[in-house]
């Protein structure tokens, strides 16, 4: 069976995408959505290593705190998927490590992921805070992209649209042997989202960061808010086991409610001073630039041979007696007129 056809009304009725979800090399199937998600992951270690100074870490920091955080990441967002659709693998536990053949849900990601932030800053001793904070500006990059693999698997989008809602004019079309049928583009819309929260949060880090965590808090606020919307639009969506409640919208509206309370908390009952943050305290144990460390040598190897000039001066004079320290106050001779 070939896969659905994909359009949007909004191009004209000519307007029609018909391509597979993956291509073989040498045999092996490789998929539209891997690639789009491994070119979000690329950009987004490119700009984290690109502001790390600006956080008070080096481009070595984030590439360990990548590794660190990458196998967390693919087994969180398995055992999230795996753990609410219990029944698709109960009967056969092998299939369980078969992630090829999908079923990743992106809060087990993030989850695992910041699990293995904060176990490689524990091990490093160095501060979490300002890593979550490089993560966060990180995570909208691979997700603004990321999304698009949904679009080639004909996934991450809305129950069939019906009566005077399927006459939005962004609707998307499924066409198949049985007909078409319409979505919205949740795909698009977390895309979006994104999109305009990593703009936000970039410009917001340049020059109004007041603490350590700040662009974290900001970005699970932001993300919550949009998935909290987009979930309810979702037909694919996961449930809490013998509820109605979609699990990645109460997830999301945790994240919505802890972090503008924290945010809250740090505005107005605690006072943050510049001298706190990492990079500035990072700053002040910076070594002296090659330049100044010269001078400070000369000065001293000048004043050095000052000294040894000093002293060899001393000994030349009190070189007549080994235990007189001071030379006499009148000429030897001076006593031998006094006899």
């Amino acid at each position: 069976m070939s896969e659905p056809t994909i359009t949007f009304p909004i191009f004209g009725d000519n307007f029609r995408l018909d391509f597979p979800s993956y291509f073989t090399v040498f045999g092996w199937k490789i998929h539209i959505y891997g690639i789009l998600i491994a070119i979000g992951f690329v950009l987004a270690v490119l700009y984290a290593m690109r502001r790390a100074k600006d956080f008070g870490l080096t481009e070595d920091s984030i590439i360990d705190l990548l590794l660190s955080g990458i196998i967390p990441a693919v087994i969180g967002a398995r055992a999230y998927y795996v753990i609410f659709e219990w029944d698709m693998y109960k009967d056969n536990f092998w299939s369980i490590f078969q992630i090829w053949n999908g079923g990743l849900a992106i809060y087990g990601g993030i989850i695992g992921g910041l699990i293995g932030v904060i176990v490689y800053c524990k091990v490093k001793k160095i501060k979490i805070t300002p890593n979550l904070d490089i993560v966060s500006l990180g995570l909208p990059i691979g997700q603004c992209i990321g999304r698009w693999g949904n679009f080639t698997n004909r996934e991450a989008m809305s129950e069939a649209l019906t009566g005077a809602a399927a006459n939005i004019p962004w609707r998307m079309g499924l066409t198949t042997e049985y007909g078409t049928r319409y979505y919205h583009p949740c795909f698009l819309y977390e895309s979006i989202w994104s999109a305009i929260g990593f703009v936000i949060l970039h410009f917001y880090s340049k020059k109004h960061r007041k603490y350590d965590g700040q662009i974290f808090l900001m970005y699970i606020v932001w993300y919550g808010l949009g998935r909290v919307w987009i979930e309810g639009l979702r037909g694919d969506s996961l449930y809490v086991p013998g509820t109605n409640l979609r699990i990645s919208q109460v997830v999301a509206l945790l994240c919505v409610i802890v972090g503008a309370i924290l945010l809250i908390y740090n505005q107005v009952a605690k006072h943050h001073e510049p001298e706190e943050m990492w990079v500035n305290r990072n700053k002040k144990k910076e070594p002296v630039p090659e330049a100044e460390i010269s001078v400070t040598e000369d000065e001293f190897d000048e004043e050095l041979s000052d000294a040894f000039r000093m002293l060899s001066h001393k000994d030349e004079d009190s070189a007549f007696s080994p235990f007189i320290d001071d030379p006499p106050d009148s000429d030897p001779d001076d006593g031998e007129k006094k006899e």
